[in-house]
């Protein structure tokens, strides 16, 4: 089977960020099947130009398709939404051209919806769509009002689960949100995001090199987007409490890039928050190296009730593949997996003294941690192996494609 998978954003371990769509590229071709991956983002992937804004070339087995738009966290709305369209239109081009024999979309954004939508009603191919977000949903918690922006993402929801022969969703929540809106008995699998195993390892502290970091501090790390949705300030306001505290010693790290990164910094130079300390995107081995060797992980959203069971962060999986003890802050799957298998502590949202005291009972106590952290890369290696989601993955793919052509 000669798949055609459609991710705006796809890296590679080399790069920072989530690396889902490769991974399970992989996963098909170990499979035996051929994947065409259409990207889109500026990143340097040394293919081979084959047009002004596209390139193309071999990318350990998968044949990448490059769509040159420019995109960035820290893009306005408006930006952000142009580079989706237009990233959009050159794929809905390139997949009514290339041969084929099952497309597989997956958002965000919520757009890449109607590369399949079109490619259904024009080539009449399977289509699998595979959902990460649940859209208008999010938006219009986080605030989103614009009614133009809403009805559009709503009709393109819509449009999606109906022509879709079949969807994946990343938690429960967004199998309850697909199942919802989309036509009855409506095939639908769950492949949260996973845990690899082979790149995150159980470190020892003992080899963490990084600016400001003390051989004496406990350190919390922060991994991944800087956005509005992280609600990061909570991090910064239990720094505030540790620093009346006179707890110094107890140090959080952040490491990615987001529209609100800039803000975070001047706050924590305006406010003396010294225990924060901010690095750049860095590669996903880099990222592993220093997971290994904090002593937690931080695990943080705004308190909207769409993200409790609607959301599969990367960050949380890596964590635990570490064996790093989760610090997580608010209620939802994920923290109902934390305390039932005690890899981690789970505190209400917006609770800043909680916070901070919970990141007091962390340092202060070695033995708990790494009973966590061991607990973590358990649950990690019994529920969250990369190599049996991506599995679950390929199969229900091939379920959808023997279906449809078995018919």
């Amino acid at each position: 089977m000669k798949v055609i998978y459609f991710a705006q954003h796809f890296t590679t371990p080399q790069q920072g960020g989530g690396i889902r769509p490769y991974q399970m590229a992989k996963q098909l071709i170990a499979r035996g099947h051929q994947v065409t991956m259409v990207c889109g983002g500026n990143k340097e992937l040394g293919l081979t130009k084959i047009k002004d804004d596209v390139e193309r070339g071999n990318i350990d087995g998968i044949d990448v398709v490059h769509i040159i738009v420019p995109y960035s966290n820290n893009m306005s709305l408006l930006k952000r939404t142009n580079s989706f369209i237009k990233y959009t239109k050159k794929s809905i081009g390139f997949a009514l051209r290339e041969e084929y024999d099952l497309l597989f979309a997956t958002s965000t954004p919520l757009t890449s919806g109607l590369i399949g939508i079109a490619a259904k009603v024009l080539r009449h191919k399977p289509f699998i769509f595979e959902v990460r977000d649940l859209w208008p949903e999010l938006p219009k918690a986080l605030g989103m009002k614009n009614p133009f922006f809403l009805f559009c993402m709503n009709v393109i929801e819509k449009m999606s689960y109906v022509c879709a022969d079949g969807c994946i969703g990343l938690s429960p929540g967004i199998c309850d949100g697909i199942r919802c809106r989309s036509k009855k008995n409506k095939q639908i699998e769950m492949v949260p995001n996973g845990c690899d195993l082979a790149i995150f390892k159980i470190g020892d502290r003992s080899n963490l090199n990084l600016e400001g970091v003390k051989t004496t501090d406990t350190v919390g790390v922060f991994t991944g987007a800087h956005g509005v949705a992280n609600g990061l300030d909570s991090i910064l306001d239990a720094a505030a409490v540790l620093k009346r505290k006179g707890r110094e010693d107890i140090k959080f790290v952040f490491i990615g890039d987001g529209r609100v990164k800039q803000t975070m910094v001047e706050r924590a130079k305006n406010d003396g928050l010294t225990n924060c300390l901010f690095f750049h995107p860095v590669s996903k081995f880099k990222i592993a190296e220093i997971i290994a060797n904090a002593d937690f992980g931080l695990m943080c959203l705004k308190n909207v009730p769409a993200f409790y069971y609607g959301t599969s962060p990367n960050k949380f999986f890596d964590y635990i593949a570490a064996g790093l003890p989760v610090l997580n802050n608010y209620p939802g799957w994920l923290a109902d997996m934390i305390n039932e298998h005690k890899c981690g502590v789970a505190i209400n949202p917006d609770d800043t003294e909680a916070f901070a005291n919970a990141t007091i009972q962390l340092a202060d106590d070695a033995d708990a941690r790494k009973t966590m952290g061991i607990n973590g890369r358990a649950l990690a290696e019994k529920e969250f192996n990369r190599d049996i989601l991506g599995a679950s993955f390929v199969t229900f793919i091939e379920k959808i494609y023997a279906g449809y052509y078995n018919k």
